[in-house]
C-alpha cells in the first residue's frame, strides 16, 4: 500500500457498501500516519453517500474527504476521493444474457446490478454458469461495470460447484506450486526415521495422542510423569515440521503464502502438502517422528516451574479420540486391560493435572463463552442432510489446557531470552463497550457491578449459565470482546488472561506457529535471531489477515450450502436466536441448523417497533413486546435468494423457555489453541 501525506480532513480505511449503495469506512489510520491503527474508539466509521463513493468496492481501502455536514447517524460524513488498493479484481457470479448481451450476477450484495462481461463464447459459458471474471473496469454511480470470463465452473447447483465458487471468491490456493510438491516428495525420500546424534530420543517413554475421531494429522502428542517431590513433567510434543520446511525453500513459500489451512465444510486446503502434514510430520503411532518438544514442571497446584525446549524424536504408543477418553472418564475400569497399564495410567493422570490447570486458569480469570458449536454434515454429494452440536467435553478439555499450557511456557521462554517474536494477542475491551454491556445485561434485570473486571464478567457468565438470559448475555459478551491476532506487540490475550502468549502447538497449519519453532531452533544452536520487529508486524498482519480470510470462506460456504438446503424447505418451522438487533430487523440463527437470517421490522406485525441503540433492543408500545440478543424464537423459512446469500425468517411465536445446555466450544480457535 502507498504511503499518502495526509491532511487533517482525510482519512484513509476500509470501504463497506450496503444494498442501497451507500457505504461507510471504516478508518485504518489517522491523519499523518496512514499504516497506523487509531486506538479505540477514538475515530467513528464514516458515512458515504451512494453519489460519493466513486467506484469503490467493498473492502477496498480508500482515501476519504471528510465533509462538514453530518452522517445518518451523526457521526463524520464523507467522499471517497482514491481507491488505494482493490481487494481483488476477481469475483464469481452467475451468468445470464439479456437483450443480446452477457452479463453476470455476482454473488452476494456486493454489487446491486449485473457486470456486463466481454465474448463469453471464448469460455464457452452457458446460462445458469458459476463463473470467474476479472473486473475490467468497476461500476459507480456514474458508469457501469465491465469485466470479462476467466474461468466457467460448471453449472449452478451441480454437486462441487458452492465449494468451488467459494474458493474462487476468496482467492483460495487449491493447487500446490510443483516445485513445492518436488521438495515434499524428495523429503519423504530422505526421511528413514533414524535418530540424529541431536535429537533427544523419547522413543521409550510413553507418549499418545487424542484427536477427533476423522483427524488425518496428528501434531501434537502428550507423555506425563509423577516425580519425586511430587511435582508434574508434561511432555508437550509437536510436530517439528521446520525440520522438513526451511527459510526461503518452495514449501516456505507456499506455507507463507497461504499462513493457515483452510477448513471448509467437505474439505481441507492444506497449509502444506499431504505428504508432510499427513506423513512426515504426523505422529502417527508406532513411528518415529521428530517434534519439537515442550517438557514443562509444575507443582502439584499447578504453578509452573520449569520449562525446557528441546528438538526430539518420539515414537507415539497410541492413538484415542475424544470419545474414547470420555468413554475411559466415565469408567476406567474396563479400559485398562484394551489400553495396558500405562496408557491407562496416563490418561488418568492426565486428568487430574489438566483439572488442576484449569481451575487455576479459571481462577487467574481466564473467560469461557458457552456457546455451543454446531456442525452441519453432508451427504457424499456435499449437499447438507442434518447437523450436531460439537460437545466441550472433558477429553477436548484435557487437551486444551496443556496446548495452552505449552503455549504460554513457550512464550515465556523467548521473552526471558529476549528474543522477539510473533504473539497471540487479544486486546482489552473497549471501556465504552463494556459500559453498553452493563447497561444491557442491568435491563436483562441482571445485577453486575463494573463489567471492565474480568471477574465480574465470569461471575456474570456464571450467574446466566442455563438461564433464559444465557444466549443473550454470551451473544452481548462476544460482541464485546475484539478480535484476537498475531503481533510482536507486547501485549497479553485478554481472554485468557495471559501476559505473554503465542502459538506454539500446530505449525502443520498455521505459519505462526512454524516461526516460533525456527526460533526455538536458532535458540538450541546459539544462534541470534534474524526477525526484527518490523518484519515480524508485517508478517503479523498477513498471517491475521489469512485466518480472517479462511474463517469468512468457511462461514460463507456453510451459509451457501444451508441456503441449498433451506431453499427446498419453504415454510419450515425451525427454533432460532436472536445473534443481531437493528432498526430493519432481527438477525437470527438456528438453534439446530446453524443457518442466519433475518426477521424483518415490516413483518414484526403486532405492533409497531423502534429501535433502541442504548439497549440494541427493538421495542413495540405495548407492554413485553421487547427483542434484544439471544432470544428465543420459533420461526418459518419464508425467503431464500441463493444468489445474494439471503435468507428471510417470518416470526411464528417466542419461546418462553431456554433450554439448558452443556458448555459448547466457546470463544476458542478451531481445533486447538486460542
Amino acid at each position: 500500500m502507498q504511503h499518502l501525506k495526509l491532511e487533517q480532513d482525510r482519512i484513509i480505511g476500509v470501504f463497506q457498501r450496503t444494498q442501497k449503495g451507500f457505504g461507510f469506512v471504516r478508518p485504518t489510520g489517522a491523519a499523518g500516519s496512514p499504516s497506523e491503527t487509531p486506538p479505540t474508539g477514538e475515530v467513528q466509521d464514516v458515512y458515504i453517500p451512494a453519489r460519493r463513493t466513486g467506484d469503490a468496492a467493498t473492502g477496498d481501502v480508500v482515501l476519504v474527504q471528510i465533509g462538514k455536514r453530518r452522517g445518518r447517524d451523526g457521526g463524520p460524513r464523507g467522499e471517497i476521493v482514491e481507491v488505494i488498493e482493490r481487494q481483488t479484481h476477481q469475483f464469481v457470479g452467475t451468468y445470464f444474457e439479456a437483450g443480446g448481451t452477457a452479463y453476470v450476477q455476482v454473488d452476494g450484495t456486493l454489487f446491486a446490478q449485473p457486470i456486463r462481461v466481454g465474448d463469453p463464447g471464448v469460455k464457452g459459458a452457458r446460462v445458469d454458469d458459476k463463473v470467474v471474471f476479472e473486473m475490467v473496469r468497476f461500476p459507480s454511480p456514474v458508469h457501469d461495470g465491465e469485466g470479462v470470463i476467466t474461468e466457467v465452473l460448471g453449472p449452478r447447483g451441480t454437486p462441487g460447484v458452492d465449494t468451488l465458487s467459494i474458493i474462487r471468491e476468496f482467492n483460495l490456493p487449491d493447487q500446490f506450486a510443483e516445485d513445492a510438491l518436488e521438495e515434499a516428495r524428495r523429503q519423504a525420500e530422505e526421511f528413514d526415521e533414524s535418530i540424529p546424534g541431536d535429537r533427544l530420543d523419547l522413543t521409550c517413554e510413553t507418549v499418545i495422542t487424542i484427536d477427533p475421531v476423522d483427524a488425518r494429522d496428528f501434531d501434537d502428542a502428550i507423555s506425563l510423569e509423577r516425580l519425586e517431590n511430587g511435582h508434574w513433567r508434561l511432555g508437550v510434543h509437536i510436530a517439528d515440521v521446520s525440520h522438513f520446511v526451511r527459510p526461503k525453500t518452495a514449501l516456505d513459500r507456499e506455507a507463507h503464502g497461504r499462513a493457515t489451512s483452510v477448513y471448509l465444510p467437505d474439505r481441507v486446503i492444506p497449509m502444506l502438502p499431504e505428504v508432510i502434514c499427513n506423513s512426515l510430520a504426523s505422529l502417527q503411532p508406532k513411528k518415529v517422528r521428530y517434534t519439537k518438544t515442550a517438557m514443562i514442571e509444575f507443582t502439584a497446584e499447578g504453578q509452573r516451574v520449569v520449562t525446557e525446549l528441546h528438538s526430539a524424536a518420539v515414537r507415539s504408543n497410541k492413538r484415542l479420540t475424544y470419545e474414547q477418553v470420555d468413554q475411559f472418564l466415565a469408567d476406567p475400569g474396563p479400559w485398562r486391560r484394551k489400553l495396558g497399564a500405562k496408557v491407562h495410567d496416563l490418561l488418568g493422570q492426565m486428568h487430574t493435572l489438566a483439572m488442576v490447570l484449569r481451575k487455576r486458569r479459571m481462577k487467574r480469570g481466564a473467560l469461557e463463552l458457552n456457546m455451543p458449536e454446531v456442525k452441519v454434515e453432508l451427504d457424499k454429494h456435499g449437499r447438507v442432510c442434518g447437523a450436531h452440536v460439537v460437545e466441550n467435553t472433558e477429553s477436548h478439555q484435557i487437551i486444551e489446557e496443556f496446548m495452552l499450557a505449552a503455549n504460554e511456557a513457550v512464550a515465556e521462554v523467548l521473552k526471558e531470552k529476549e528474543v522477539p517474536f510473533l504473539r497471540r494477542i487479544h486486546p482489552s475491551p473497549d471501556p465504552r463497550k463494556l459500559k453498553a454491556l452493563t447497561e444491557f445485561v442491568t435491563e436483562l434485570g441482571l445485577k453486575v457491578k463494573s463489567l471492565r473486571s474480568r471477574f465480574e464478567l465470569q461471575k456474570l457468565l456464571d450467574q446466566v449459565c442455563g438461564r433464559p438470559e444465557q444466549h443473550a448475555v454470551n451473544f452481548a459478551l462476544l460482541r464485546s470482546l475484539p478480535r484476537a491476532v498475531y503481533s510482536p506487540q507486547e501485549e497479553g490475550h485478554y481472554a485468557l488472561a495471559s501476559d505473554c502468549y503465542c502459538h506454539f502447538t500446530s505449525p502443520i497449519r498455521r505459519y505462526p506457529d512454524l516461526t516460533i519453532h525456527r526460533l526455538i531452533d536458532a535458540i538450541l544452536a546459539g544462534r541470534k535471531s534474524r526477525r526484527n520487529l518490523d518484519d515480524l508486524v508485517v508478517l503479523g498482519r498477513h498471517c491475521s489477515d489469512r485466518e480472517q480470510r479462511a474463517e469468512s470462506a468457511e462461514r460463507d460456504l456453510t451459509k451457501l450450502k444451508l441456503l441449498h438446503y433451506l431453499s427446498e424447505r419453504i415454510g419450515q418451522e425451525m427454533d432460532v436466536v436472536v445473534t443481531g438487533v437493528e432498526s430493519f430487523g432481527l438477525f437470527a440463527q438456528g438453534v439446530e441448523l446453524p443457518a442466519e437470517g433475518l426477521i424483518h421490522v415490516d413483518s414484526l406485525t403486532d405492533d409497531y417497533y423502534r429501535f433502541d441503540r442504548t439497549t440494541h433492543t427493538l421495542a413495540g408500545h405495548r407492554p413485553g413486546n421487547v427483542y434484544r440478543l439471544g432470544d428465543l424464537l420459533r420461526v418459518t423459512v419464508a425467503r431464500v435468494d441463493l444468489d445474494r446469500r439471503q435468507l428471510d425468517f417470518r416470526q411464528v411465536q417466542r419461546k418462553k423457555k431456554s433450554t439448558k445446555g452443556k458448555r459448547g466450544k466457546g470463544k476458542r480457535e478451531k481445533k486447538r489453541g486460542v
